[in-house]
């Protein structure tokens, strides 16, 4: 019995990178489009919301002298070409992928249109969607509760480099204790770093679940969708 049937899962861009520092590691790329595949024949529906840190990022823009708004429009470029490694990356794994982008780019992607990307999902394609929210000044975690709002996804799956929610941050402190699962109010009361405060607003209020997790370890995904205990449920 599966746990959910229609999923968000929120990918940042420097999950893309691999080892290699900068850019998109193709074996890391091919080891996540497989996992995909594997949870979506299943029977999951699945859409991606993908980041473009490993690539641009508008902050860091905006530091170098940039204006933020145009940083921001650049990161969501490189959120575009992450996504389109990862459509051939899916369907190499034989999954029909389809890329909807919040900037119009008609020679490469379809438009962002939630009543198509819905019907992409129940036809079983996978639906990875670019470009952010399209607006700048949001991020992509602000991007992927609006989508999965939209398309009324059962769950945020939100895939990190650490296995969940902590008392404090587990990379610095050796003492932190990783919660199982947590309210959004206790999120707040304990100021611990879940997603930015846009977008886990957005989750509070439409009581949509969240689960942060470690999407380096194998099977992590389908553990989740099985019902197993992985990383932590912020409800």
């Amino acid at each position: 019995m599966l746990k959910y049937k229609r999923i968000l899962l929120k990918l940042s861009g420097e999950a893309l990178v691999g080892d290699q520092g900068y850019g998109i590691n193709a074996d890391t790329l091919a080891k996540y489009a497989k996992e995909v595949v594997e949870i979506h024949k299943m029977g999951i529906e699945v859409a991606i919301v993908v980041g473009g840190g490993n690539i641009f990022r508008g902050i860091q823009a905006e530091k170098a002298g940039f204006d933020r708004a145009n940083g921001d429009y650049m990161g969501m470029l490189a959120t575009v070409i992450n996504a389109l490694a990862l459509q051939d990356a899916i369907e190499h794994h034989g999954a029909f992928v389809r890329v909807q982008s919040a900037i119009e780019m008609a020679k490469i992607c379809e438009p962002y249109i939630r009543r198509r990307a819905i019907r992409h999902l129940e036809k079983g394609r996978i639906v990875v969607f670019a470009a952010g929210t399209g607006n700048p000044f949001f991020t992509t975690d602000t991007a992927a509760s609006l989508r999965a709002i939209e398309i009324e996804a059962d769950v945020v799956l939100k895939g990190t480099r650490v296995d969940g929610v902590y008392t404090a941050d587990p990379e610095k402190d050796a003492n932190a204790v990783k919660f199982d699962e947590i309210s959004f109010a206790d999120v707040l009361s304990n100021r611990l770093n879940v997603m930015d405060m846009t977008a886990f607003t957005l989750c509070q209020e439409n009581e949509l679940p969240i689960i942060i997790f470690n999407i380096n370890k194998p099977e992590n995904l389908k553990r989740i969708l099985e019902g197993e205990t992985v990383g932590t449920l912020v409800f």
